[in-house]
């Protein structure tokens, strides 16, 4: 099936015109776009049967209890579980055989006059594909990246139509629904960093590959996925905790890259900011390490995300190349302390001016960005050519550079890490699944005894059973 070409209004009367389709429209935050959209194209009698909203604090908690953020994915929920009992309670039985009953829900904070808060929102569509058939519900949250509070709610009318369209009419294939999110926007004006389908109809579809598609398709730059494999938006995991964070191919994770992450951790938890605090420990995947001759194979890509969570490890998939734009993303989801955690390798990458060339301060300009607000870099030894240990203060790096990477090293913006048993030779991932692939048995050596199990009993990264 393909996407028919079609606008808002277009949509949106379609949907009018189906007599199979009537719900609620509950829409808190941003006014009430999503249901002005079929009021405006006619026919919405036949479409809307209740169109509401509860701004006041008060009335909201009466309809839908309590709360600790009212936008939130636990506010979309009760809005949703609420409202979608209601309609079938008063309406099953007149109109139940013939009609499919949906509720669209949005909590939204847009631009106020207030201040710059963040704008975002949590919306969601609860509805049947049959009549009768338990209800099937697609959840997202976005970012309103408009300046101004009308071109925000404008934005959020319009992904809503193009959510209701999609779970309409493309719910049987989960990619046209995402390409079809952002018709009749552009990526400058709304980002989807969360998408979950939910229910029977969607029980085959595995959500980390729904929301891999989110970046790869440049919908968000970063998604979240829990050791219990359940996807989250960056804000439900990361909000005011220190953030620990090591970027790797992990393919699979070896025993190096679980002690680069074990030293990191001894030491980011003695940093005076962080008494109190449970860090959260992320390994970050970006797509150019998932890529295989220029795609993504969704088997291996799941191969080492199930490893990671099955080891209890939050994981994240960013298209985030540079380091600084990876700074950004974790501070606007915290205020706390970010570490970085990261080999003797990349450390001499980060160093390599070619890639700040599109920025007008360069080098300067990217580490500006990259060690304010309290965010230090980790950096694990590694053995030379001839045995010699390798740290963070004795890397070649340029002639020009070498008072910038003294002031980085004298102020702890770099910090060594102490690592209890230095390997006699550092292995990366890739050397391990070359010689899985070829049969050599000296890679179980190289992981921890967890993940040579998961290789071998589910066959990844080309493991043969003997």
């Amino acid at each position: 099936m393909s996407a028919e070409t079609l606008n808002t209004t277009q949509k949106a009367l379609r949907i009018n015109m189906d007599a199979q389709r009537y719900g609620t429209f509950a829409e808190i935050g941003a006014g009430q776009e999503v249901a002005r959209w079929f009021f405006r194209v006619g026919g919405a009698a036949s479409t809307v049967a209740k169109s509401m909203s509860a701004y006041d604090m008060t009335f909201s908690d009466a309809i839908y209890g309590p709360c600790q953020r009212y936008v939130s994915r636990q506010r979309l929920m009760t809005m949703l579980d609420h409202e979608y009992k209601l309609l079938v309670e008063r309406l099953h039985e007149k109109r139940g055989r013939d009609t499919c009953f949906f509720v669209y829900a949005n909590t939204v904070a847009a631009r106020s006059y207030k201040g710059d808060h963040e704008c975002h929102g949590w919306m969601g569509l609860r509805f049947q594909r049959n009549p009768g058939s338990p209800p099937s519900e697609i959840i997202l949250h976005v970012r309103l990246l408009d300046k101004e509070n009308v071109t925000q709610q404008e934005a959020l009318g319009i992904i809503g139509v193009n959510l209701m369209f999609g779970a309409v009419y493309y719910n049987e294939n989960p990619e046209l629904v995402i390409d079809t999110l952002l018709d009749d926007l552009n990526h400058e004006r709304i980002e989807v960093d969360m998408l979950e389908f939910r229910g029977e109809d969607f029980a085959h579809l595995d959500n980390r590959i729904i929301n891999l598609q989110l970046v790869r398709k440049k919908l968000t730059p970063a998604v979240i996925f829990t050791p219990d494999r359940q996807v989250h938006q960056a804000s439900e995991v990361l909000y005011k905790h220190p953030i620990l964070l090591e970027r790797g191919n992990f393919r699979p994770v070896t025993q190096v890259n679980l002690d680069m992450m074990e030293a990191a951790h001894r030491q980011f938890v003695l940093e005076p900011k962080n008494k109190g605090d449970t860090p959260i420990e992320m390994m970050e995947i970006t797509v150019n390490n998932l890529l295989n001759d220029g795609d993504v194979d969704l088997d291996d890509f799941l191969a080492r995300v199930d490893i990671l969570s099955a080891i209890g490890k939050t994981v994240m998939i960013s298209n985030f190349a540079e380091f600084h734009r990876l700074a950004s993303f974790l501070r606007r989801n915290s205020p706390k302390m970010l570490g970085i955690v990261l080999g003797i390798g990349l450390l001499q990458e980060v160093f390599k001016e070619k890639y700040y060339a599109k920025l007008e301060g360069g080098i300067l300009e990217a580490f500006g960005r990259l060690f304010k607000n309290d965010l230090r870099l980790y950096v694990y030894p590694a053995l030379g050519d001839f045995k010699e240990v390798i740290k963070a203060g004795n890397i070649p790096v340029a002639v020009h550079l070498k008072h910038l990477h003294a002031h980085l090293l004298m102020n702890e913006f770099i910090v060594d890490l102490e690592s209890k048993s230095l390997p006699t030779a550092t292995h990366s991932s890739r050397d391990v699944a070359s010689r899985i692939a070829a049969d050599d048995n000296t890679w179980e050596d190289l992981v921890s005894e967890p993940v040579a199990r998961m290789v071998k009993t589910n066959g990844y990264f080309g493991y043969r059973t003997r």
